[in-house]
């Protein structure tokens, strides 16, 4: 958390959220459960496994609900392999040019009908 190249990720991460209005902040509710963050830092190396990029993602510590009281359901958008080889097939019996590419940062664009209350960003506490 001290790292001048982690902390860069955080703020990067951090400035992602904000730009999509992930959240905003609030006073902390009396009547609703508050779930916690945590930062999970992974290194992007090369070939010869010199860093190339750090990357920190802040995720909730889901673990701490529990199902009906604090959400109805969960997404996780994953792709099958299978999927991926098909499409891949396809792509090569068209004699399509086929490109991968890094992508810094996703949302998923839900409306979420229950509001989430979720504590301050670790290492980076507004008042």
């Amino acid at each position: 958390m001290e790292d001048p190249n982690w902390i860069v990720s955080m703020q990067f991460e951090l400035a992602e959220f904000e730009r999509n209005k992930v959240w905003r902040l609030v006073p902390k509710p009396q009547d609703i459960s508050v779930i916690d963050l945590k930062w999970i830092f992974k290194s992007k190396t090369d070939k010869e496994v010199n860093i190339v990029r750090n990357k920190a993602r802040l995720v909730v510590k889901g673990y701490s609900q529990q199902e009906a009281i604090d959400y109805e359901e969960t997404f996780a958008l994953v792709t099958r392999l299978e999927v991926v080889r098909i499409f891949l097939a396809y792509a090569a019996h068209k004699d399509f040019d086929v490109y991968q590419m890094d992508v810094k940062c996703s949302f998923i664009n839900e409306v979420l009908e229950e509001t989430v209350s979720v504590e301050q960003t670790p290492g980076f506490v507004s008042t």
